[in-house]
């Protein structure tokens, strides 16, 4: 291990496509995208938080989605804009450990709470006599708590276990935050026992949800085509098909970069599919799963309504 390793214990991030020929055009995209997750995500949980009519279980699911999406793309975004900003890439083992317990805890939350929406949807669908039992407002807490904590948990372990690793030769991780498979290049012990605590986890995280997430909204198709009313089956399958498609942007790019070979891809792949993960879903999840839901639209009209009376009287 050379002088800079034994006098430093600090990671350099190379940043987001350090390659890219038009790094402003990139910020100012990445900006974008955080202001309108920001944005979204912010106003779907003062939606119901303050509508009473919005106190039911599945917007108690969709704010604790809004509230992991909130935290999940400012956990990466911010830090990124700053080091480009500031020019400065050096990130400190305490701060890089943090970012990425905070990181994994949010990713394995989101994978928890969208089987658990799903599962919600279809005891809706497919089960509506007995949803008020299964679905209660103490059940709901149950499974908010039940999510936070074994993300929490999981995290801990894969926080811990990959920090205790030695590092060689350069510090640089080629990514713009720290992420597991973009540190693992950069070890120099056999790896290969927590490549299959890797490769359990993610079994557990991803494809089992992801199979379970597919079985329900397969159910609930079913049962969307024995409706007798063809708009409610149009927009039953509408509704469907636009959270089968968040869902497996998601999934899609959590399988690829954890379950497949770090050698079959290079790490400029690994960046883009990340993007989709972290910035692109946070994004898309209050456009398709809430603020195109009449109830949402409805609620977002009476509280700006309330808010133009207000300052109409004011004036």
């Amino acid at each position: 291990m050379d002088l800079q390793n034994q006098t430093s214990t600090d990671f350099v991030l190379l940043g987001l496509f350090p390659r890219f020929r038009h790094p402003h055009l990139l910020i100012l995209i990445v900006l974008l995208i955080y202001t309108i997750a920001f944005t979204g995500n912010s106003v779907l949980l003062l939606l119901i938080w303050l509508d009473s009519h919005l106190h039911t279980p599945m917007y108690l699911l969709l704010s604790q989605l809004s509230l992991i999406d909130l935290a999940y793309i400012s956990s990466t975004v911010p830090k990124t804009v700053t080091n480009y900003f500031t020019g400065r890439r050096n990130v400190s083992y305490l701060a890089c450990a943090t970012q990425l317990f905070f990181f994994l805890t949010l990713g394995f939350a989101e994978c928890i709470l969208l089987t658990l929406m799903a599962y919600d949807r279809y005891v809706a669908v497919c089960n509506p006599l007995r949803y008020t039992a299964l679905m209660n407002p103490k059940v709901c807490l149950q499974m908010a708590t039940a999510t936070w904590a074994l993300g929490a948990l999981t995290a801990l372990v894969h926080t811990i276990y990959p920090m205790q690793f030695p590092v060689c030769g350069s510090r640089e991780i080629n990514h713009y935050f720290c992420e597991v498979p973009a540190m693992m290049r950069l070890f120099c012990a056999d790896t290969s026992t927590y490549e299959m605590v890797i490769f359990v986890t993610t079994i557990m995280f991803l494809l089992v949800p992801f199979v379970l997430i597919l079985t329900s909204y397969t159910l609930i198709f079913l049962a969307v085509l024995r409706m007798n009313s063809r708009k409610g089956r149009n927009k039953a399958l509408t509704t469907c098909s636009s959270h089968l498609s968040v869902v497996s942007l998601y999934f899609g790019q959590a399988i690829f970069i954890y379950m497949t070979p770090r050698s079959s891809h290079t790490p400029e792949q690994d960046q883009i599919v990340a993007v989709f993960g972290t910035m692109v879903t946070p994004m898309l999840n209050p456009i398709i799963y809430s603020l195109r839901n009449k109830e949402v639209v409805g609620a977002l009209r009476k509280v700006m309504g309330k808010f133009c009376s207000g300052k109409r009287a004011h004036n």
